[in-house]
């Protein structure tokens, strides 16, 4: 389709106009990722990753809908499963590549591997390892931007199983005690490791575990990116307008195991096919576009066709990039004090 057929052209989804460029942009980085993990999985298969490796296969939605409705200005922080986040935030692919097979060039120079991804430049803040980790270190980026008025919200992103970790309750009444711009997103991917959620959690709907703390919430689509980004958008306003944090619960579904190293055989291969065939967050905005008349189905294979070209050679410059220096062992574990702040033990005056 040529550019001036695409002019004008778009989809109205519950009163929001999505035109053609903004459609082709969601697709294409749903796309991307979906295949960067793929090329992921297929790599440490090969044993060229190390160390554990989380895929989102089937979250894309959430990840290019969060993007989309925030912006890049805003905070965000994740669990360990944040390949998606990182990519959908838009660092460089190379880099992220590169971190998974531990090269000198990755994101944080090959020291954070899979689960530790992070970019200040695009205000990412990890790729956290430790289960609901990075609930209070939100907390912590929303209290920075309440004090300082920045305008800022923090999107904080845990699992299923996460949001039954203590600290985050702590969060949550902290957070809501001070009315602080945080919008707090559960991947509700229906799985805790290998525990399907009604046998962790009495309360199923996650979007209601914060009305003891007064934080309203949302259950949303996660397979799908238009009605996940127009929610998203609502949630944000909130979170911004001095009214507090808000909670929202996105119900996705991983179509891998929970790591590379889970086999997933605790779920029937009946029920992931449910969900892939019926539910899935690309094949559903293809077929949008297409009814809509933005594209075709051979428009899409040869995206598909181009994407995978891509990818290949951002794994290909990855891995040819070198290990880093022992000597980066010992750099970025301490930063120096902020001038005029108060001193810390072996820097008294």
């Amino acid at each position: 389709m040529s550019a001036e057929q695409n002019q004008g052209a778009g989809i109205m989804h519950d009163g929001v106009f999505y035109n053609a460029e903004t459609l082709h942009q969601m697709h294409d980085s749903m796309l991307f990722i979906r295949r960067f993990e793929e090329k992921a999985g297929q790599m440490y298969g090969l044993k060229k990753i190390g160390g554990f490796c989380h895929l989102c296969n089937g979250q894309e939605a959430v990840c290019v809908g969060l993007h989309h409705a925030s912006e890049p200005t805003d905070y965000m922080m994740t669990s360990y499963r944040d390949h998606g986040h990182i990519l959908a935030r838009g660092s460089d692919p190379t880099a992220v590549m590169a971190e998974l097979l531990g090269r000198k060039g990755g994101i944080v120079k090959g020291k954070g591997g899979s689960m530790h991804m992070f970019d200040i430049t695009k205000n990412f803040a990890g790729g956290n390892g430790i289960v609901g980790e990075q609930v209070p270190i939100g907390l912590g980026f929303g209290f920075s931007s309440w004090y300082r008025n920045d305008g800022r919200v923090t999107i904080c992103i845990m699992g299923d199983g996460g949001i039954n970790q203590g600290a985050v309750y702590e969060s949550f009444n902290m957070a809501a005690l001070w009315k602080l711009p945080i919008v707090f997103v559960v991947e509700n991917n229906q799985y805790a490791m290998g525990t399907s959620l009604d046998r962790a959690s009495a309360e199923t709907q996650l979007f209601k575990r914060g009305i003891s703390f007064k934080i309203p919430g949302m259950k949303i689509d996660g397979m799908d990116v238009l009605e996940f980004e127009r929610k998203m958008r609502t949630a944000m306003a909130h979170a911004r307008s001095g009214e507090g944090p808000i909670l929202v619960e996105a119900m996705t579904y991983r179509y891998r195991g929970h790591s590379m190293s889970d086999p997933a055989t605790y779920r029937s291969r009946a029920e992931v096919d449910e969900w892939r065939t019926g539910r899935d967050p690309i094949a559903r905005i293809q077929g949008q576009m297409i009814e809509a008349g933005i594209a075709t189905e051979e428009d899409f294979k040869q995206k598909d066709r181009d994407i995978k070209k891509e990818v290949a050679a951002v794994a290909k410059a990855a891995e040819e990039q070198p290990e880093p220096d022992a000597a980066e062992l010992w750099t970025d574990v301490y930063s120096d004090p902020i001038e005029g702040a108060y001193p810390y033990p072996g820097k008294v005056s």
